[in-house]
């Protein structure tokens, strides 16, 4: 532990000592440092008496601020050397502090410690003496997730996703009680602030491996309380190349995202797909390494980084691509399979999942543009793609249509699980090496700026706002392509000639 840490503890606990009230840590600090993990940055210290006088005590001698959270609850936010500890003090939640630990969510998680115990830990090595009326201390030694009280989850159901997150993090396995109750309590997260849980469900997807605990969530009830749009995709079958069915194909989908994005990084990594699926395995370094530089040049120009691929929100734009064939599903005579116009009927699903896990404005943007457009790519490959047909391709997306080509790829080798890749993986590859090279590579010559703005458009033409604004813009954009345009004045000759032919 690092001496500003350190010496924090110490303030806090000559300060507890000198108003004559006991007070512990509890909660997740403890367990990390039982577990010798790192220096945790959020202290939960329980206290008798006025937790708020001591809160505003500590913040003014530690140099902090002070906020009251609650009625109960204060936090105080100590700043040093470009860190940021939170401390928060609460008053026991029973009237002793064994029944405050019955009362928290699992028993790894209602351990506490006095403070006195804590400063001699970190400073002498002491042994650290911990009340532990749960046995959480030994639940931790055999990473076994156990609830603190069957009632747990119906007090605040975010917990049911902290403990999959506890599950995720210190690689736990829950006993059999635990999983009754989380299956039991499930339909509960839908009672939860949309901001708690999309907090929680990032977290989540944050670390590679996102896949197996999108399995866990649906193991246990909660992943389509998130999503129920999903519910309609299990066991709805395709056609043609597809291994799997809708359901699995979209969380498949997510998988294959992350190890495409580490065979396009070209470096080691401590994560390792638990199954690497034949069609990653043909997916090789020589087929992706043109790709590769063109996606480090991209970077250099800043706009796109690899590190995008795997966060969150695209995962969620990887899992959700799918979502619109859940209501667009038709079979004809011969039983053929068709899902017409899926990626369209799918933008409204997903903005709806997103709505309701609170995404910020852009990340409901991004899902909603892999969602319409990560067929694209896959249809351009079926011809000779025109420039008109990519220049249209990066008009509508700009930067983001690198990002929905690599989705694409990642989708179709999701699409054949254990089988083996077929010639359409080839050509969808050099699709999108045709599409990243034309963009990376002569963006200037293929997206040249507008010499009339909408706007002036209109005035110039007379025109109200509409469709006809947009068409006549592209017919520029597509003459400055050609070198038929290359003046403002001629943009308006040739406006003219467009509106009145």
């Amino acid at each position: 532990m690092d001496r500003g840490t350190i010496h924090l503890l110490q303030h806090i606990a000559r300060d507890v000592e000198d108003r004559r009230v006991e007070a512990y840590l509890v909660g997740g600090a403890v367990r990390d440092l039982l577990l010798h993990e790192p220096t945790p940055q959020d202290w939960d210290i329980v206290s008798e008496g006025d937790a708020h006088a001591l809160a505003r005590q500590l913040a003014e001698k530690l140099g902090g601020h002070y906020v009251r959270m609650h009625e109960k609850a204060s936090r105080v936010v100590v700043k040093r050397s470009g860190q940021e500890t939170v401390v928060d003090v609460a008053p026991l939640l029973g009237r002793t502090l064994e029944e405050d630990l019955r009362l928290r969510d699992f028993t790894l998680n209602a351990i506490a410690a006095p403070l006195a115990s804590v400063v001699q830990h970190v400073t002498e090595g002491a042994r650290l003496q911990v009340i532990d009326p749960l046995q959480g201390a030994s639940d931790l030694e055999k990473r076994r997730l156990r609830v603190a009280d069957e009632r747990a989850f119906r007090r605040d159901a975010l917990r049911l996703l902290r403990g999959i997150r506890c599950m995720q993090r210190y690689g736990l396995t829950p006993d059999d009680k635990t999983v009754w109750l989380m299956q039991r309590d499930a339909a509960r997260l839908s009672e939860v602030a949309a901001e708690r849980v999309h907090d929680e469900l990032y977290a989540l997807l944050r670390p590679m491996g996102a896949m197996e605990w999108l399995h866990v969530l649906d193991d246990y009830g909660l992943l389509t309380v998130l999503m129920p749009e999903c519910m309609p995709a299990k066991g709805l079958q395709q056609p043609g190349l597809h291994y799997w069915d809708v359901f699995n194909h979209m969380v498949q989908t997510v998988a294959a995202l992350e190890q495409l994005t580490v065979l396009l990084e070209g470096k080691a990594t401590e994560w390792k797909p638990r199954a690497e699926t034949e069609a990653v395995r043909q997916a090789t370094h020589r087929d992706l390494a043109e790709i590769r530089v063109l996606l480090d040049e991209a970077e250099q120009q800043g706009i796109f980084s690899c590190a995008q691929l795997v966060t969150p929100v695209l995962k969620l734009a990887a899992l959700l691509h799918d979502i619109g064939k859940t209501v667009t599903q038709t079979c004809d005579q011969e039983g053929s399979i068709r899902f017409y116009n899926h990626p369209q009927a799918g933008v409204p699903l997903a903005q709806a999942v997103l709505k309701r896990l609170g995404a910020s404005t852009p990340d409901q943007r991004l899902v909603r543009q892999v969602v319409a457009n990560h067929m694209r790519p896959g249809q351009l490959s079926h011809a000779v793609v025109s420039e008109r047909a990519m220049r249209r391709f990066f008009v509508d997306l700009g930067p983001k249509g690198i990002d929905v080509a690599l989705v694409s790829l990642a989708d179709h080798l999701a699409m054949r699980g254990p089988e083996p890749l077929t010639d359409a993986w080839q050509r969808h590859l050099a699709t999108v090496r045709f599409l990243l090279t034309c963009y990376v590579r002569e963006r200037e010559r293929i997206l040249p700026p507008r010499l009339l703005q909408p706007q002036e458009l209109m005035q110039h033409l007379n025109i109200p706002p509409g469709p006809l604004v947009g068409q006549v813009l592209e017919a520029i954009a597509e003459a400055q392509v050609e070198g038929r345009v290359q003046s403002k004045d001629e943009a308006r000759w040739f406006a003219e000639e467009q509106v009145h032919r």
